[in-house]
């Protein structure tokens, strides 16, 4: 079969979905549907609908959309059937019915953001950045009933640097899983490809999940060192970022988002969470074997800044500390 002949249909939502599909046109593959989420309301009153990233590149490249509420509703089911597709592919979309995912004859392959069987789950990109793993990378698997636990087709390897945060990493994976996707659509086509079940390759250490991000999951535990906290933080920067209180000592408290910090690593006497400030140049939180030191951060109704800049509006109270 040519690849222009090659049947697909395509889901995904997000930016990190645009790249793949992207390559995939314009490699010459025959996309004729792409499946993502339903439009949102945004803007203050939800007037306007906005699209997903997905389907705003398929409509730019007159591509047809399906964008079903529920994956089981049957006049979707048969409409995804009637288009006859050998192959699907799923990039950051929603979990599949099996008689959605095991309806094409050459299957369903998804592009996962992790070395699997590492970080299965929903964030795996934050929870590899925020463990401070120095590795991480991208897989191409099929399909089957557990989420995320079909058998491998391919997977790269990708550095991940101390300096790095997770919009950094999100960048590379992207790139380069348009890249992979590209080439296990190729080597499907030329039947080149040996899938491994992932009991086969699971690794030394202990597996990590990757569950979905929400607003607590976000709070600074002041309780973790230096080197737990840097992490943290990095890991959810610039989205949908690390968060603490200021507390100060009348009771009053104030949400401070926080990007981008630095490590000190020293010993001292300091209860952890006291904040220690010069009120010019540097804001630290004392942590149990040093420092942290913040460098760019937000507060409620403001634009994130650098610590100097919030220090020139800031009315520090001694003896406030974080939460």
């Amino acid at each position: 079969m040519e690849k222009k002949d090659l049947r697909i249909v395509y889901m995904g939502t997000p930016e990190f979905a645009v790249e793949s599909l992207k390559r995939l046109v314009e490699g010459g593959y025959q996309v004729v549907a792409v499946v993502t989420m339903p439009d949102k309301p945004m803007g203050r009153h939800g007037s306007v609908l906005q699209g997903s990233p997905v389907k705003e590149y398929a409509v730019s490249q007159g591509l047809k959309v399906l964008q079903p509420v529920n994956l089981k509703d049957e006049a979707f089911v048969e409409e995804l059937r009637a288009l006859k597709a050998d192959l699907q592919i799923v990039v950051a979309f929603r979990m599949l019915p099996e008689v959605v995912w095991n309806m094409p004859p050459w299957g369903t392959f998804n592009l996962h953001a992790s070395l699997l069987p590492q970080y299965r789950g929903a964030a795996p990109i934050n929870w590899a950045v925020m463990n401070g793993d120095t590795e991480t990378g991208i897989t191409t698997f099929f399909l089957k009933h557990e989420i995320d636990t079909g058998d491998i087709i391919q997977q790269v390897r990708v550095p991940i640097a101390d300096t790095d945060n997770v919009e950094i990493v999100y960048d590379k994976l992207m790139k380069l899983g348009g890249d992979l996707v590209l080439e296990t659509v190729d080597r499907i086509l030329d039947g080149t490809v040996k899938s491994v079940p992932q009991a086969d390759v699971l690794p030394e250490t202990e597996l990590r999940p990757a569950p979905k991000i929400f607003k607590e999951t976000c709070r600074i535990d002041w309780n973790k060192g230096v080197k737990k906290v840097y992490d943290f933080v990095r890991g959810l920067s610039p989205y949908p970022a690390a968060w603490t209180e200021i507390c100060l000592p009348d009771g009053t408290k104030q949400v401070l988002k926080i990007f981008e910090t630095e490590k000190i690593f020293t010993q001292h006497g300091v209860q952890v969470g006291t904040i220690d400030t010069d009120r010019k140049t540097y804001f630290r939180i004392a942590v149990e074997d040093g420092f942290v030191n913040l460098l760019s951060i937000q507060i409620a109704g403001k634009k994130r800044m650098t610590i100097s800049d919030f220090l020139r509006g800031y009315r520090y109270t001694p003896g406030s500390r974080v939460e």
